[in-house]
């Protein structure tokens, strides 16, 4: 589905163009005239059409028979409106920047052919918007696929930075022109899961190692979705329902969960670290001898293995291994420390 820039340029680009033809109409018909009805040569008879149509006053090449004034009449006649018509379209192309627009999209055609690892968006509802506003915060590489043209049109006009296409996510082609063949993760938020399952089938087969996350809106779906292929299914209405019990229940944990992990611009956050290019000084170290809560002010407060498997406050005699993906609690200053420390990069 076309975007509305696209169809406001499309529509000006037929008027334009039915103007060239019609110019070129005129000139061909005045050069065929005034050979005819002149005998002019071919050259002598493109002069006369071009001073004619242009009107600029240049004498003839030769003092015109009666035919050949009726057939210049005719020719002026015909030629002032067909000339207005062009040069109010060619304006139309410079007042509203059409020509601006067709560089910008151009410009960022090129931008997606060079992206990778990149996420991929479906859907600009209120879960896609909230997931491209968080990938914005974490300066991720995203591209958002919209389907609805007035919906485009509002991220154009509120989020300028944002590189999206409009089409339908379920089409093949709509992905491949995301780069799904080089993207790192897509998220697909729409409302309809069956929709959902026809983008995660289409990622999955193109880009068998991307990471998947959907939308589910049915409770039975969820099992078909990750039949499908999905790594992660998420169902809004649930997690919504469970955050307001647990507001009521728990509200100083949610509240202090949320301020970690949702809240924008905190100092503190909650990062997930991969060992799988830990320097070989630190390998197989306990995280007691790792001494990062001293040496840093970081604390680990989690530990996903191999198997998956999730170890919570990890004891001191626990000890990393490459495979392992740690979870890790303290300032983005001291989180970027802890990644050189654990590359061989900073020593204490």
């Amino acid at each position: 589905m076309m975007n509305p820039a696209n169809k406001q340029n499309l529509r000006h680009s037929h008027h334009l163009t039915s103007a060239i033809v019609l110019m070129l109409l005129v000139i061909v018909t005045g050069v065929l005239g005034y050979m005819y009805i002149e005998g002019y040569s071919f050259l002598d008879a493109l002069y006369m059409t071009i001073i004619t149509v242009a009107t600029v006053g240049y004498r003839e090449v030769h003092e015109l028979t009666d035919s050949g004034k009726i057939f210049t009449i005719f020719l002026i006649i015909s030629s002032l409106g067909i000339f207005a018509y062009a040069v109010s379209n060619i304006a139309i192309y410079a007042v509203e920047g059409i020509f601006a627009n067709y560089f910008k999209e151009n410009k960022i055609k090129r931008m997606i052919k060079k992206m990778e690892d990149h996420v991929i968006v479906c859907g600009f509802g209120r879960n896609g918007k909230e997931a491209a506003l968080t990938l914005a915060e974490e300066n991720k590489k995203f591209i958002i696929v919209e389907q609805k043209e007035n919906v485009a049109q509002f991220i154009a006009e509120h989020y300028p930075d944002y590189v999206y296409i409009v089409g339908d996510a379920t089409q093949e082609e709509v992905l491949l022109q995301a780069g799904v063949k080089k993207a790192k993760a897509i998220i697909t938020t729409l409302p309809i899961d069956a929709d959902n399952i026809y983008i995660i089938l289409t990622a999955r087969e193109y880009n068998p190692d991307i990471k998947i996350i959907t939308r589910a809106s049915d409770e039975h779906s969820p099992v078909k979705l990750l039949r499908a292929g999905a790594d992660k299914v998420i169902m809004p209405d649930k997690i919504g329902g469970q955050r307001m019990a647990k507001l009521v229940t728990q509200p100083d944990t949610i509240e202090f969960l949320e301020y970690i992990i949702l809240q924008s611009g905190n100092e503190i956050s909650l990062t997930e670290i991969p060992c799988d290019n830990i320097e070989s000084c630190n390998l197989s170290k306990t995280i007691g001898e790792l001494d990062v809560r001293r040496e840093l002010g970081i604390n680990i407060i989690g530990i996903k293995t191999k198997e998956s498997s999730y170890i919570f406050n990890p004891t001191p005699d626990l000890r990393v291994k490459d495979s392992d993906k740690l979870f890790v609690l303290g300032t983005k200053e001291q989180i970027i420390k802890f990644k050189q420390f654990l590359r061989g990069e900073l020593f204490f």
